[in-house]
């Protein structure tokens, strides 16, 4: 089990690049648009989604629990996806997520202006300018999301395994070398940790959407993380009895697990709407 994830600029081919990587490791390909389904079935409003979709929310739409809830089923759908073994996913902040799981790297691919330039024109017979404007607009966006849900810095390379020029190495040189990569730096032990931390985190982002749609608790910026058996809730509530009823849940839903709590309560929080 591996899990490669591939962070890309636009028209640095990150697409291409990932489904020849797939296709020579007979591993499945998680695209932008599997992902984006996955977190509407679970119940994310379609309508919404272009607010918060790899991009930076607008002011108001990042003070609203619609946020919260996009993260939050978006994780589940990355680690639901991690889980079915040897994956490679495209986008979303993966290369975060996963960032410490034994077996999981992550590639940046880049390309300068004038290759990208070149490659819109050509895909969407855009002019010059119309290239340079979707650019502009997608780093902006890319970087905005990435800052505001995950508080990285795309451009800090020390966040990647590899980063990759596609101006100067073609696609399929590129696949070589990421697929060479997973074949001869995961080991059996690095796969046997990493897939017990994925469930790890599946178990723990499972309680986060439970307490967050199912039972309706009010602690904002909920996350969970699981260590050795036990559970610790971290967000922010307005009071303790709010933390006391997660806890007990959190206890029900796994029931042989310790749960503690680093929740932060501020009087007179209120909840987003």
């Amino acid at each position: 089990m591996a899990i490669i994830n591939i962070s890309r600029q636009v028209a640095a081919h990150g697409d291409e690049i990932g489904a020849q990587v797939a296709k020579l490791l007979g591993f499945k390909f998680i695209k932008r648009t599997d992902i984006e389904k996955r977190i509407i079935e679970l119940g994310f409003p379609e309508s919404k989604m272009p607010k918060y979709d790899e991009r930076k929310p607008g002011f108001f739409a990042s003070l609203k629990r619609d946020r919260d809830s996009y993260y939050n089923l978006s994780q589940y759908a990355l680690i639901e996806a991690a889980l079915k073994d040897n994956v490679v996913i495209i986008g979303r902040g993966a290369f975060v997520l996963f960032k410490n799981v034994q077996n999981a790297f992550s590639v940046r691919l880049i390309a300068d202006s004038e290759t990208r330039v070149k490659r819109l024109m050509k895909e969407f017979n855009w002019t010059e300018k119309q290239a340079q404007m979707r650019i502009t607009e997608s780093d902006s966006n890319r970087d905005g999301f990435h800052k505001n849900f995950y508080n990285v810095d795309l451009d800090d390379v020390s966040n990647f395994t590899m980063v990759l020029n596609t101006s100067v190495m073609d696609d399929k040189a590129c696949a070589h070398i990421i697929s060479e990569y997973a074949k001869h730096n995961i080991s059996k032990e690095d796969e046997k940790a990493g897939k017990k931390q994925v469930e790890e985190f599946f178990k723990a982002q499972t309680l986060v959407n439970k307490l967050m749609f199912d039972y309706k608790v009010k602690i904002e910026f909920l996350h969970a993380e699981i260590m050795k058996k036990t559970v610790t809730l971290f967000g922010v509530c307005d009071s303790a009895a709010v933390i006391q009823h997660a806890i007990q849940i959190a206890k029900e839903e796994l029931p042989g697990y310790d749960v503690k709590t680093a929740v932060s309560i501020v009087q007179n929080f209120k909840s987003f709407q």
